[in-house]
């Protein structure tokens, strides 16, 4: 399961795709215990932050590849 929190992750290394030129992206950071963040670009620190476990992670990734012709 993931959580979300409010704000509170601004010193996490975000960043985004190099695809992203329009504002509205997400953008990833790596956690300590191995998993990973997600946040809206767009509202930056004040963003909602969906915190995954490192499996729940590898999970979405293979998902999203395995959907991808």
């Amino acid at each position: 399961m993931t959580s979300s929190e409010f704000a509170g992750s601004p010193d996490l290394p975000w960043r985004a795709s190099s695809f992203c030129n329009n504002g509205s992206c997400v953008e990833v950071a790596r956690l300590p215990n191995g998993g990973m963040a997600v946040r809206d670009n767009k509202l930056g620190d004040d963003s909602p932050v969906l915190r995954f476990t490192p499996r729940e992670w590898e999970s979405f990734v293979e998902s999203v590849r395995s959907e991808i012709p």
